[in-house]
């Protein structure tokens, strides 16, 4: 009798050890594809806009296909069409997504200097040209019109929402409660400047004259010469 006791309780533990085990690997693979689901239906668009903008980076917008970025993101070949229709559709978003983070990064070093100063001026300046450096494909993309036939207006507004981190910064400089007309009078110049530098470094240009050029220092003193002076007793 203390035998099959014994034996009816280790079953039933053993059976309570398996209902456990079984639970934990339900759960287990119920998370796994959730994950699976969260990665496809949630990710996917930004990892096969981060693996088409390293593709530009390489090869240029017109040295890749679909098939590669979908290689490189590690999804099937039909999956980008669940949010671009097409490689151009998929160009145009690389574009706003280059100018979005070209914002972002001017507002933040803006943010290491007083604001409305020229040193945070100056500061987003730089960032501007040391985006291009490090993106220069991806640099000529936002500023390109050709690849984003039909979409223009967006790309446009996206930009505008980036070179308001310009606008706001000017503006605090001369003290404008608003985006006046003396504020875009005076951050275009500041604007054109830098997008020249820009332009003239990823080209190669600055390589063939006759004296290093400080690309920082250079940036520093036009925003110098740009600027109006401020009224005596203000803070520069």
């Amino acid at each position: 009798m203390l035998l099959l006791l014994t034996y009816v309780n280790e079953t039933n533990l053993n059976k309570g050890f398996d209902s456990i085990y079984f639970l934990k690997r339900r759960k287990m693979a119920r998370n796994k594809i959730q994950k699976k689901t969260a990665y496809h239906h949630g990710d996917l668009r930004g990892q096969l806009i981060k693996a088409a903008r390293d593709l530009i980076e390489q090869h240029g917008p017109d040295g890749f296909s679909m098939s590669d970025a979908c290689r490189l993101a590690g999804v099937s070949t039909a999956a980008p069409y669940r949010h671009f229709s097409s490689k151009q559709d998929l160009l145009t978003e690389v574009a706003m997504d280059g100018l979005r983070r070209l914002g972002a990064e001017m507002e933040k070093q803006a943010s290491d200097y007083p604001r409305g100063t020229v040193p945070s001026i100056a500061a987003i300046g730089r960032a501007y040209v040391s985006f291009a450096i490090r993106e220069p494909h991806t640099f000529r993309l936002m500023f390109s019109t050709e690849p984003h036939s039909g979409r223009i207006d967006e790309v446009k507004q996206v930009g505008m929402g980036s070179y308001g981190v310009l606008l706001r910064e000017v503006a605090l400089y001369l003290s404008e409660q608003d985006i006046t007309e003396a504020v875009l009078r005076t951050a275009f110049p500041l604007w054109s400047q830098v997008h020249g530098l820009s332009f003239l470094s990823i080209d190669g240009k600055l390589e063939v004259t006759d004296f290093p050029v400080d690309v920082d220092e250079a940036i520093l003193i036009a925003t110098e010469k740009l600027l109006p002076p401020h009224p005596p007793g203000q803070k520069a």
